[in-house]
């Protein structure tokens, strides 16, 4: 059996169409926000961001530098 015939100019610009939205929905969630909504979620990613870095080694080499021995 055949497979089904599709206009390719056509698919190429619903898939277009389809990523624009899902483009168009995030930049919605992302900027559609009241201000407390976005210092709300400022303070809780400093908040994470602080309790990471608290449990941080000093004196210890990162995995990125080498050691002179």
């Amino acid at each position: 059996m055949a497979a089904e015939i599709i206009n390719l100019r056509m698919a190429r610009k619903q898939k277009a169409r389809a990523d624009k939205e899902r483009a168009a929905d995030a930049n919605r969630a992302a900027h559609g926000r009241t201000k407390a909504e976005k210092t709300l979620t400022r303070a809780l990613k400093d908040q994470a961001d602080k309790r990471l870095d608290q449990g941080r080694l000093e004196g210890k080499p990162d995995a990125g530098e080498k050691n002179d021995g």
